[in-house]
């Protein structure tokens, strides 16, 4: 079990940084529009999913190291809770010990 809830954390850190890059090129857009696509943050490596994402909602998540982004139905209960419900979206608390763990040393906005 802590191995797969170790695999889970990585694949959503994983997620989570590419989405960090994709923020850093829409930047330049974020005049025109406030919405703009993420890859799904969920556990599984193989998903491909997007999520379209006001930038107020994305940047309000990334304060916080134990917040991801999800496709309702992605949930990983065994590491993680629902917070918030937003129709095409999901966002998800890791759970305390190693998911939040991870997630917070994985944390590009954290200077680690």
């Amino acid at each position: 079990m802590e191995e797969r809830l170790r695999r889970i954390a990585d694949n959503e850190a994983l997620f989570r940084s590419v989405n960090e890059q994709v923020e850093e090129i829409n930047k330049p857009f974020a005049t025109m529009t406030d919405i703009f696509a993420i890859v799904c943050e969920c556990g599984n490596i193989e998903c491909k999913d997007q999520i379209d994402l006001d930038v107020r909602a994305y940047e309000t998540a990334r304060a916080d190291s134990a917040l991801f982004f999800v496709v309702p139905g992605h949930e990983m209960p065994e590491a993680e809770d629902t917070v918030e419900r937003c129709g095409t979206y999901n966002v998800v608390r890791k759970h305390p010990g190693i998911p939040q763990a991870i997630a917070e040393q994985q944390d590009p906005r954290s200077g680690n």
